[in-house]
């Protein structure tokens, strides 16, 4: 698992694919690989940066409008070329790439295996794309309607895009647990893991949903639930500039992250910070004035450094409210059986706003009757969605893996 790029449109798709996978290098992978339609369905993939991948292909038939790209780290299998996504269908006519884990894969394969089909990689996605091929092989249905029934057989987290031989001018994507970005253009469309390979395109985009299926075909965007009910796209507008994800002479990320900091606090303050009385104005607490007031405890669910950050707002929230908080790793506290009753607020912080972890713990705690306040750094991330407030710190994009900008 880890990035996604794909394009269809009127532009040379490669030279979009190459540099939105480079954009997304700061996920950290182990192999690279591209997929492009121009009369055949070509994949091409490398163990190694995606350098190595642009070196591999650089005397290859790139020409092409479609495409799809993927940067991997193992889950299922070794590090190696057979590993590295995307990943043919058993008929080689259809292609997937896919971020995430089918947690059932060992006995769909075995299934696949009993009907004949036969595999060349270690990977759970080759098991997925397997799958989609048989369905509409033995139902005689269209390529989305298999894809959409295949959706209802695996268990998991999954973001995927597939592209048919037979379909030139078709993407299909869909996803659950694992996100994925649309971006809309004029007559083109592009979806990435997240927006960096995106915005130097378009500012227009889509966030799908979890258990959602988009088809783009002929220029046109059709998105259904996987219950095959149709849903209106909503199309956010970005306000990332493309120098923000750029290093801005600095050397590294990470140094320019740092020297940031100071300027990404005044912008979290920017518009709630009330100079004449030094009061904190934050609409969307202000709106559940109530249930703050009147929280018996506030449970805060995050990892990493959200975690660390959460340790430093249980100290103050507790001097200055008075009410108890307790912190807990969102990794462990969805796999116990924790006591939340309906006075509680659980306040869930996440830069990405995608910690699996994290969205999990949220959903546990939304079944208990709790309210959420989410924390997090991405506009129109999952947690910003699932929660029923929140604020954004707009601290601006982080590149670097460690944070910086948004723990500070």
């Amino acid at each position: 698992m880890c990035g996604i790029v794909a394009y269809v449109g009127h532009r040379e798709a490669c030279p979009i694919i190459i540099k939105g996978l480079k954009r997304l290098e700061y996920r950290g992978y182990d192999s690279a690989g591209i997929a492009l339609l121009n009369g055949n369905l070509n994949v091409y993939k490398k163990k190694g940066k995606v350098s190595e991948l642009e070196a591999f292909i650089s005397d290859k038939n790139t020409h092409s409008h479609i495409g799809m790209g993927h940067t991997r780290w193992a889950t299922h299998g070794e590090p190696n070329d057979a590993n590295a996504h995307p990943h043919y269908s058993s008929s080689k006519k259809i292609a997937i790439i896919h971020n995430g884990i089918i947690e059932n894969y060992g006995s769909l394969k075995q299934h696949l295996l009993n009907k004949g089909y036969e595999f060349h990689s270690d990977t759970d996605s080759e098991v997925f794309i397997n799958l989609i091929e048989d369905i509409q092989e033995n139902s005689g249905v269209s390529l989305p309607e298999a894809v959409r029934l295949a959706l209802h057989e695996v268990v998991g987290a999954y973001a995927i895009v597939v592209i048919s031989h037979d379909s030139p001018n078709q993407l299909i994507a869909a996803r659950k647990g694992s996100p994925l970005v649309i971006g809309v253009g004029k007559d083109e469309f592009f979806l990435a893991s997240d927006a960096t390979p995106i915005i130097e395109y378009t500012n227009e985009v889509v966030y799908l949903n979890d258990y959602e299926l988009a088809v783009i075909r002929d220029g046109k965007l059709d998105i259904r639930t996987r219950e095959d009910v149709s849903q209106t796209p909503y199309i956010q507008t970005l306000e990332m500039e493309l120098e923000s994800i750029e290093k801005g002479g600095y050397p590294h990320f990470m140094l320019k992250e740092i020297f940031e900091q100071p300027r990404s606090i005044l912008d979290s303050m920017r518009g709630r910070l009330v100079a004449e009385n030094s009061h904190l104005v934050m609409a969307s607490v202000i709106e559940f004035e109530n249930k703050f007031k009147n929280a018996e405890r506030i449970l805060i669910v995050a990892c990493g450094t959200s975690w660390h950050a959460g340790l430093v707002a249980e100290y103050l929230i507790e001097e200055f409210a008075r009410v108890p908080v307790e912190v807990e790793y969102a990794s462990e506290f969805r796999y116990r059986n924790p006591i939340i009753k309906e006075g509680d607020i659980v306040i869930a912080i996440s830069q990405s706003g995608e910690t699996a972890d994290t969205l999990a713990a949220i959903e546990l705690a939304k079944s208990k009757g709790a309210m959420i306040f989410g924390v997090c750094n991405v506009v129109g991330s999952s947690i910003a969605r699932a929660t029923d407030a929140g604020a954004y710190t707009h601290a601006g994009p982080e590149i670097g893996v460690a944070s910086t900008k948004a723990f500070t």
